[in-house]
């Protein structure tokens, strides 16, 4: 059984009849679900900000007899199995004396990385990649940091030759490029906490128009989910910034775009090698 699959399911469902303060709790136990396997229940009251009582009606209204078959079932789902030992390590190694910095950001963001490849990206990833592969045109959007992970995606798609349109230079023309998507184009969206009204308008509005949507995002409270056709959710940490699990999603989905299409993409990228080295773009000793 997919524990993870089905705990984080029943809470979304369930949260929505509850009152306000057990949806408050339940949109933080989601927010740090990989975090909360080893947490006490009054470590949890007072980090989510509601009584102990609340926590307990919360845990009973998810069929849960006591705190500790609820704590156990989140410690069991939140890594893959055979990442439970980096979450272990994790624990650890926060007692200890800091570590040097490359080391300290390298293992967060290994850490990000086990935690963000789980079997909902996995099943999602496929048919994202379906998505792009039979749009006719492609629209990116990413704003404030995730701009940049906007701008190496739509770098890399151009690589096949595909038509990309680029939202996130300018927020204020948004709705006048998303007006012009046609019946079979595609938004692909970056939008993790705290999410920008700009990005939550745009698909709003692309959803109303038909067009279909991925949206990268990280917690299952995104406000955005219910709007997209496939989700990719990534791990993220309060106490560690990194955009690797981006990337390295991003250079999966060109890599897989590369595997289906590999005869017409290395025609592509052999034609514009022969274009970049006879303008010497591109350094080759042999023309120099």
């Amino acid at each position: 059984m997919d524990f993870e699959f089905d705990l984080k399911a029943k809470i979304v469902n369930t949260k929505k009849s509850l009152p306000k303060k057990q949806q408050k709790l339940c949109d933080y136990i989601l927010k740090h679900f990989e975090d909360l396997g080893l947490i006490t229940i009054k470590t949890l009251s007072e980090e989510a900000e509601v009584g102990i009582s609340t926590v307990m009606r919360t845990i009973h209204a998810l069929d849960y007899d006591n705190f500790n078959d609820f704590r156990k079932d989140i410690y069991n789902s939140a890594l893959p199995n055979d990442s439970k030992f980096t979450l272990k390590n994790a624990f650890i190694e926060s007692g200890k004396v800091k570590s040097h910095t490359l080391t300290h950001v390298w293992d967060k963001s290994v850490t990000l990385l086990n935690q963000s490849l789980k079997p909902d990206l996995i099943s999602s990833f496929d048919h994202a990649v379906n998505l792009i592969e039979q749009a006719n045109n492609i629209y990116v959007l990413g704003t404030r940091p995730y701009k940049t992970t906007a701008l190496y995606l739509e770098h890399l798609l151009n690589e096949f030759n595909l038509s990309i349109h680029q939202l996130s230079y300018d927020t204020d023309s948004i709705f006048d490029k998303t007006k012009k998507m046609a019946n079979n184009d595609l938004l692909i969206a970056f939008s993790f906490e705290p999410y920008t009204h700009s990005v939550i308008n745009a698909i709003k509005e692309t959803k109303l128009q038909g067009n279909d949507i991925i949206l990268i995002t990280d917690h299952d409270t995104s406000p955005l989910i219910e709007f997209s056709n496939v989700t990719l959710k990534l791990s993220v940490r309060k106490d560690h910034f990194s955009i690797l699990p981006i990337i390295a999603l991003i250079d999966a989905i060109v890599l897989e775009l590369g595997k289906r299409t590999s005869d017409t993409s290395l025609e592509h990228l052999d034609k514009l090698e022969e274009v970049l080295n006879r303008n010497h773009v591109t350094y080759n000793p042999t023309n120099s």
